[in-house]
């Protein structure tokens, strides 16, 4: 009898994780179900019955009337240049600067990654006016090059990388030596496939922050063909009331709702997708070099 006693208690702090953890998932997906379902509403019912939902009611009116008024599209289109060339510049340089960190002896080592590390400290705000004005000088305002160069290897993704390279044995780097590759190929062959995990981690954080992105995009491009999708959600209140004459405030909600819907869609799909590989990625970069 005791048997089946102790594999009770083993069991109750089990399901009372799950019931929290349930409950969690709750709170933190209500928002997004939430407005998911708002944007199919009509836009009046949105302001007189934020929590009523009547599914034989549901329209794309929302939608329909958000692709007229905002350049939701060529906000995508943006986002998906930077993330592509912004993304590609960060996974392969911020892995060779942490290969050199970690698995190299040279003068001034740690001072050097001391300073790389020291620029985490630096609000963006600080480094805003500064790259401003090389952007003014250099012409590029207004262009894809300021959208994608600066901050492009930044020292979060080299600190990442330094720590997950940091765990690879030194015998096998050394046992390639032994073989005659060079330090790229011993890079490109030993190196990137042990490392694959904590990579595949630092690329769902790029795509994210580089999606997410504000600050800079809204600073760096004043003109609407070179406005990221982050910029055009942040101005989408103004294009619609200034492309619809009488558009009122239900109307501006509903078609808020419906662009931050779509919006959600790309995060979401890659999120699922690579949720393994980044949660890999996290334990990979968490080991101390």
């Amino acid at each position: 009898m005791a048997a089946p006693m102790l594999t009770g208690r083993r069991d109750r702090p089990a399901i009372g994780s799950h019931v929290f953890l349930i409950v969690l998932t709750a709170a933190f997906l209500a928002p997004v179900v939430w407005a998911v379902l708002s944007s199919l509403k009509q836009p009046a019912t949105i302001i007189t019955d934020p929590l009523g939902f009547d599914p034989g009611a549901f329209t794309l009116g929302n939608y329909r009337a958000m692709f007229e008024d905002v350049p939701i599209a060529s906000g995508f289109l943006n986002t998906a240049v930077v993330l592509v060339l912004k993304g590609g510049l960060t996974l392969f340089f911020a892995p060779l600067a942490g290969f050199a960190f970690a698995k190299y002896r040279f003068a001034g080592q740690n001072a050097i990654f001391g300073a790389v590390l020291l620029t985490l400290m630096l609000p963006t705000i600080v480094l805003v006016v500064p790259l401003l004005l090389q952007m003014r000088e250099l012409g590029w305002i207004n262009t894809y090059q300021a959208l994608v160069l600066p901050g492009a290897v930044d020292a979060f993704a080299i600190f990442w990388m330094r720590q997950v390279i940091a765990a690879v044995p030194d015998e096998l780097l050394d046992a390639a030596r032994v073989d005659g590759c060079g330090e790229f190929r011993i890079f490109v062959s030993i190196v990137l496939p042990v490392i694959r995990p904590g990579l595949a981690g630092l690329a769902v954080l790029t795509v994210m922050n580089i999606y997410n992105d504000f600050v800079w995009p809204v600073v760096v491009t004043s003109q609407e063909s070179m406005q990221t999708l982050q910029v055009v959600l942040a101005t989408l209140a103004q294009n619609i009331t200034g492309n619809r004459i009488g558009a009122d405030f239900a109307t501006v909600w509903g078609e808020l709702l419906a662009a931050s819907s779509i919006a959600l869609v790309p995060l979401l799909v890659v999120f699922v997708l690579l949720q393994r590989h980044f949660i890999n990625g996290i334990l990979a970069g968490s080991v101390k070099g």
